[in-house]
């Protein structure tokens, strides 16, 4: 029988060509190989990147599969509000280790999660007697900072090419960022990104935004915030002095809440309605403190103390608070001459 589409060409032969093109298409990718191995560990150790997203501090990295990265958000925020941030985005970074798996590859920042030890620090000259002194001591109040990311794939780690591993890395890393500036911008919505741009400071902002915007406030203030019960503290940047327009951004946590501007002309402008919203709180929610069952004791099992027992002649189911000793030249208690201390702003 032959073919009306393919003269010449028998009908079995196309439907072993499609199928072989199905095979080819359900195929997995090989193994990554040895050779492949070597080149990727050698071309990314030690690899100046830019950070594009929140790293924590402490032995809970970020995990990237298929794209998404956990933890993220509110989990995200109170890794880095209980340890601290380990690198921000925009941050200039150093790939210092990179481990392949055998189903994810492991990357560390900055030294990574752990302190580690050069090879010579293990390195001990032994003297008189049983005393013995290291030929390059280790700070041992020195800490960590450093953090890592682990890239997850669905079984193995295949053969994969260095500009594939950058594209998968994306969302952590920018592998082709110019400046810090270009890194951090790359991480943040259009809008915000046109802001900073054109050195201007939009209502929501945080304080990284507003040093990429503005720069470094040339000037601090700290108050309180007037008629708040908490008595919490708001603090103003202060950009300009006259006769230049004056900005003064003004933030509560880590959130700008109101940018007032005083032009050359005396007008004033003020924005406090929110412009920008980040879609995650700019400040960690506190965690509840957990109440001890039960407060610690001495008392003997079935044994009651004197403010328990109705039937004591102190007790009467009431605790009575201890009385301090008296005190003055005609008590005989002490009697302590001490100055008077004025509470003065």
């Amino acid at each position: 029988m032959r073919s009306f589409l393919f003269p010449g060409v028998s009908l079995l032969a196309i439907l072993l060509f499609i199928s072989s093109l199905a095979r080819a298409e359900n195929t997995p990718p090989p193994r990554i190989s040895n050779h492949t191995r070597q080149e990727i560990i050698h071309a990314f150790s030690d690899e100046l990147i830019y950070i594009r997203t929140n790293f924590p501090m402490g032995k809970t990295g970020l995990k990237l599969k298929n794209g998404t990265l956990t933890p993220s958000g509110q989990d995200l925020q109170q890794l880095i509000a209980l340890w601290g941030p380990a690198a921000k985005p925009g941050d200039r970074a150093r790939i210092s280790q990179l481990l392949i798996k055998d189903d994810h590859i492991h990357l560390e920042i900055n030294g990574g999660p752990v302190k580690k030890q050069k090879w010579y620090q293990h390195i001990t000259i032994e003297g008189t007697g049983s005393s013995s002194v290291p030929v390059a001591p280790s700070d041992p109040a020195a800490n960590a900072r450093g953090s890592f990311v682990d890239l997850y794939f669905d079984k193995y780690v295949p053969e994969i090419t260095g500009p594939e591993l950058k594209r998968m890395l994306r969302p952590v890393f920018d592998f082709d960022a110019k400046s810090a500036v270009d890194a951090y911008l790359e991480t943040v919505t259009p809008q915000i990104r046109d802001a900073i741009k054109k050195h201007h400071v939009l209502v929501g902002m945080n304080h990284d935004m507003v040093i990429y915007a503005k720069g470094r406030p040339p000037k601090k203030l700290r108050e309180r915030i007037p008629g708040d019960a908490d008595n919490a503290e708001y603090e103003e940047w202060i950009y300009g002095e006259p006769p230049q327009d004056v900005d003064f951004v003004r933030f509560v946590g880590d959130e700008v809440v109101r940018v007032e501007t005083m032009k050359v002309d005396g007008q004033k402008i003020v924005r406090a309605e929110r412009e920008v919203d980040l879609g995650t709180p700019t400040v960690a929610a506190k965690k509840p403190e957990d109440r001890p069952g039960s407060v610690p004791t001495l008392r003997r099992p079935g044994e009651e103390m004197p403010d328990t027992n109705p039937d004591h002649p102190t007790g009467g189911g009431k605790v009575i608070p201890p009385s301090a000793p008296p005190s003055g030249p005609d008590s005989g208690g002490p009697n302590f001459d001490l100055p008077s201390v004025s509470a003065s702003r």
